[in-house]
C-alpha cells in the first residue's frame, strides 16, 4: 500500500489521567496499531495529551502535561469536585488538540484522520466534510451515542467497528469496516502447560462480573486469582464481592502489563462471566494468546472470539436469555461452573490441545499484524470512495 499520512488522535479520557495501575484498551490497540502501521511505512502523527510512549513519527499533546492536577486542582478537597474538574480539563485538551488536527489536515499535511473515540470529533468533522474522517468505536453503541451519531451524520465520516455484534443498536450507521483488536504475541508468549487456578482480569465493576467470578469458584471450590482495580472501598465490592471471599481467593490491584502474561500463562482458565454486552474484550485474546481457555457468558462479543469446545466454553447467562446453542446446556452461574469442571476434567492431552487451539486462533484472527492489516484496508477504501 502506498505511504499515507495518518493523523490520530487519543482522547484524554482514554489517555491520561489514569487511575493507578490502570491500562484501558482503547490506548493500548492505538498505540499497537499506530507502532504497526509506522513499521510499515505510514508516516504516522500521534495526537494525545497523556504521557504515551510510542515509536511514531511525530508526537503532539505532551506539552500540556504540566496542568495535570498538582496545580490548582491539588487545593481541592472534595473528590466529586476533583473529577469534575478534571473533565473539564480534559475536554478543553481534547478540543485544544483536535482543532490543532484539522487545521493541518484543512492544510493538506494529511491523507486521513483516525478518531478514538468519535464523541469528540464529530462537530468538527461536520463542519470540514472535504476531509476524510474514521472513528473506531470502543464503547457500546448506547442509545444516546446512536442518537448523536446520526445527528452529526456526513458524507466524510466512517465507522470501524470492533466486533459485529457491537453493530446491533445501531446497524444503518456509515461503517466502512469491522476489525476485531489484535494482541502482541510476544508480549503474551505461549504456554503449553498452564496451572491449576482460575483466572478473572478486568475492573472492579458489577458489569464485568466480578462477584460471579468469585460465587464460580467457591462453588467449584477452585483457586481464583482476582486481578481487578484496587478500588475496595466501591459499594459494589462490599457489598457483592467481599461478603463471597473465602481463602481459596487472592485479590490483587492490577499489575503491569509486561507481567499480567505470567498469570495468564500459570492458570487454568479464565473467567469471563460478564454482565453486558462488551464490545470486544481484550483480555480474552490476551489468555488465549498464551494458551489458556476461556469460559464466558453468551454476550456481546463473545461468540465471536471464543470457539465453543474449541478455546473454552461458551454459557447462556439465563434460561431467559439463550444466545445459542451451546455445548454446556445449563445458564447463569450453575453453567459457567459446569464448563469449569469440564476443563478440570479433561485429560492431558486433551487440555493441551485446547491450549494449542487457543494459540492458533489468536494467531489467525486476532494479532496486532491482522489489526494493521485490517485498518490499512479501511483507509483504502475510504480514500478510493473519494
Amino acid at each position: 500500500m502506498n505511504r499515507l499520512r495518518i493523523a490520530t488522535f487519543v482522547s484524554a479520557h482514554y489517555s491520561y489521567p489514569l487511575p493507578e495501575g490502570v491500562v484501558y484498551a482503547p490506548i493500548i490497540m492505538a498505540k499497537n496499531l499506530n507502532e504497526g502501521l509506522n513499521n510499515k511505512g505510514h508516516e504516522i502523527t500521534f495526537y494525545s495529551p497523556g504521557d504515551t510512549q510510542i515509536k511514531v513519527s511525530k508526537i503532539i499533546g505532551k506539552e500540556l502535561l504540566p496542568l495535570k492536577q498538582d496545580g490548582e486542582l491539588s487545593i481541592l478537597k472534595d473528590l466529586e469536585d476533583k473529577v469534575s474538574d478534571m473533565g473539564k480539563i480534559n475536554n478543553l485538551w481534547d478540543q485544544y488538540l483536535l482543532s490543532l488536527m484539522f487545521q493541518k489536515a484543512l492544510s493538506g499535511e494529511y491523507d486521513i484522520l483516525h478518531i478514538h473515540p468519535a464523541d469528540r470529533a464529530l462537530p468538527f468533522a461536520k463542519i470540514f466534510t472535504n476531509i476524510p474522517v474514521v472513528y473506531t468505536l470502543h464503547d457500546p453503541i448506547f442509545s444516546w451515542r446512536k442518537e448523536v451519531y446520526q445527528m452529526f451524520a456526513a458524507d466524510n465520516q466512517y465507522y470501524v467497528s470492533i466486533s459485529n455484534s457491537q453493530r446491533n443498536p445501531a446497524p444503518n450507521l456509515n461503517y466502512i469496516g469491522n476489525v476485531y483488536n489484535g494482541v502482541d504475541q510476544n508480549l503474551f508468549s505461549f504456554s503449553e502447560i498452564g496451572g491449576d487456578e482460575l483466572i478473572f482480569t478486568g475492573r472492579l465493576k458489577k458489569k464485568k462480573g466480578v462477584a460471579e467470578a468469585v460465587m464460580v469458584a467457591c462453588q467449584t471450590n477452585r483457586k481464583l486469582r482476582l486481578v481487578t482495580t484496587n478500588t475496595y472501598e466501591s459499594e459494589y465490592y462490599k457489598n457483592e464481592v467481599e461478603p463471597y471471599l473465602c481463602e481459596k481467593i487472592k485479590v490483587e490491584g492490577f499489575i503491569e502489563e509486561k507481567l499480567i502474561a505470567s498469570y495468564y500463562q500459570n492458570s487454568k482458565l479464565l473467567l469471563f462471566p460478564i454482565q453486558w454486552e462488551e464490545p470486544f474484550g481484550l483480555v480474552m485474546i490476551e489468555a488465549m494468546a498464551c494458551g489458556t481457555p476461556v469460559v464466558a457468558f453468551a454476550r456481546g462479543s463473545v461468540p465471536e472470539v471464543v470457539k465453543d469446545g474449541v478455546t473454552g466454553f461458551i454459557v447462556n447467562s439465563s434460561e431467559e436469555d439463550k444466545r445459542g446453542e451451546w455445548i454446556v446446556k445449563k445458564t447463569g452461574i450453575e453453567g459457567l461452573c459446569e464448563a469449569v469442571e469440564r476443563i478440570y476434567a479433561m485429560p492431558p492431552e486433551e487440555y493441551r490441545q485446547m491450549r494449542h487451539n487457543c494459540r492458533k486462533h489468536v494467531e489467525d484472527h486476532f494479532t496486532v499484524e491482522k489489526m494493521v492489516d485490517g485498518y490499512e484496508e479501511v483507509y483504502r477504501k475510504i480514500l478510493n470512495i473519494r
